[in-house]
């Protein structure tokens, strides 16, 4: 007879809602922060005055004509803006944002369809995190690194243990007809 394999506490009743719960609004709060990031770089962009006003500040305070490699850096920094990069930028960090959105809310509400987004989602940008850890290494990186790999790990054990029992799915409410 076979014995089945040690469950982690966590994995167990409330302890799991609870964890979900957690995770989804990790998620829910990274995505507030990308929509007010995508929005912000949408309004600044569109506002030339409040460009203008920014710039003149900032060329102020950094004393801009005593420095060429300042002038040179702000120069290419504009070129860049002038071809788009910052609305592309924008546009992505919105449509990121909706992502973290719907897997935040779908994970709360316990959807089975927004684990498997959210291990997808989250695994898929794992390189691209290892990269950057590699070529600037740092705590914060290191466990926003760690903290995703918990999420992926623990979504995968809960869909996985999931997997044998069969979703609860409350009953629809009898309507009464007159």
């Amino acid at each position: 007879m076979i014995k089945p394999a040690h469950e982690p506490a966590i994995l167990q009743g409330a302890r799991r809602v609870r964890y979900l719960k957690l995770i989804a609004l990790f998620k829910i709060a990274k995505g507030a922060l990308l929509l007010s990031v995508g929005v912000s770089l949408l309004f600044l962009n569109a506002r030339t005055r409040w460009m203008d006003a920014l710039s003149d500040w900032t060329a102020d305070e950094i004393l801009l004509e005593h420095s060429r490699a300042v002038v040179y850096l702000l120069n290419k920094l504009q070129a860049i803006l002038a071809d788009g990069a910052l609305r592309a930028t924008a546009i992505l960090a919105l449509f990121y944002s909706a992502v973290l959105f719907t897997e935040g809310i779908g994970v709360y509400m316990q959807q089975r369809w927004a684990e498997l987004l959210m291990i997808f989602a989250t695994a898929g940008l794992m390189p691209i995190e290892l990269r950057h850890l590699w070529h600037r290494p740092g705590l914060v990186g290191a466990l926003i690194l760690l903290a995703n790999c918990f999420i992926v790990w623990f979504l995968y054990r809960v869909l996985k243990r999931d997997k044998t029992k069969p979703h609860v799915t409350h009953p629809p409410e009898l309507v009464e007809t007159v």
